[in-house]
């Protein structure tokens, strides 16, 4: 953290933040795309030490309304990387990105706060980068996928690196990211579940070690993933082929799977949206061809075509 002075501005900031779909099957805890359905907030500093904060749409009911929702707290971190916190904060959310399910609803919470941050300092962008953005973004979920497409968009890849202080390796990990550009012929259908699954439940179910045949074929599927999102969309069946941590998830998302496995016995590049329990389906199709997907969906979905966003927070 700096120690600077700031100068906030008066006037109201508002972001947008697309969902995000992790790991793309293969690219577990790597690979993520942004997704057009696009949370909305809208934040002003107050000169009275309070939090008034008022949020509709997507589990607007089961989010804190007070210094501890997430955009919030996201907020005063990037404030405090700045240099300087306000007194207090007034906070209106637009939720749309449904929660628990795999679509990345905290790290857009969290990358929105921190962009509304940067927004309400004048001269923001001196003081708190994209990068920096995500290394505190990183810091806050816990994990980089996922926010990485937040912030940029499209399709990226995220990893973790070692802070180093001169020549001393601090032990610290680090968050970072690049995008890869999206083939113009990629769609996306989302199947939407009613039932919910967070993230660390998720992990839980994972071993602590697969198979050498397992891991090389999922090294090898991740690598052609990054080809098959740009210029070999025809690849993507085989590149969102997974082997390490789809199948170990199942009995906490066991429709979900049965629908992924109904969708690629039929040829469709279907995949586990991040931890689930929603389904991603990737296609090179017409209308037509979306509606047969969309028509795949079993009770219990919601199944709906979504636009790969090409632009992260905004």
């Amino acid at each position: 953290m700096v120690t600077n002075r700031l100068t906030f501005k008066a006037q109201m900031a508002q972001v947008s933040v697309p969902a995000s779909s992790a790991n793309l099957g293969a690219g577990f805890d790597t690979f993520a795309l942004a997704l057009d359905i696009r949370d909305r907030y809208a934040a002003q500093i107050l000169d009275d030490a309070t939090f008034d904060v008022d949020v509709s749409g997507e589990g607007a009911d089961e989010v804190k309304r007070d210094k501890n929702h997430l955009v919030i707290k996201s907020m005063m971190r990037g404030f405090e990387h700045m240099g300087q916190k306000p007194k207090g904060l007034a906070l209106r959310a637009l939720n749309v990105t449904p929660h628990g399910r795999g679509l990345g609803s905290s790290s857009s919470a969290i990358v929105g706060g921190l962009a509304l941050a940067r927004e309400l300092v004048l001269g923001g962008e001196e003081y708190m980068s994209d990068d920096d953005i995500m290394m505190i973004a990183t810091e806050l979920e816990g994990h980089p996928d996922n926010v990485a497409a937040a912030l940029r968009g499209g399709a990226t890849i995220a990893w973790m690196e070692e802070l180093t202080l001169g020549s001393t390796d601090t032990g610290i990990g680090i968050g970072r990211s690049i995008s890869i550009p999206v083939n113009a012929q990629i769609k996306a259908v989302v199947f939407i579940p009613e039932n919910t699954l967070s993230t660390s439940k998720a992990r839980k179910l994972l071993p602590g070690t697969v198979p050498h045949r397992d891991a090389v074929m999922n090294a090898s599927h991740a690598a052609l993933l990054s080809i098959a999102l740009s210029t070999r969309p025809d690849l993507l069946f085989t590149a969102t082929e997974d082997f390490l941590h789809q199948g170990y998830r199942t009995t906490g998302f066991p429709k979900s799977m049965e629908l992924v496995n109904k969708l690629r016995k039929s040829g469709v590049a279907a995949m586990i949206s991040g931890a689930g329990p929603s389904v991603l389906a990737l296609h090179t199709g017409d209308d037509a061809a979306a509606t047969a997907i969309i028509e795949a969906a079993t009770s219990g979905f919601k199944a709906q075509s979504v636009a790969i966003s090409r632009t992260g927070v905004e």
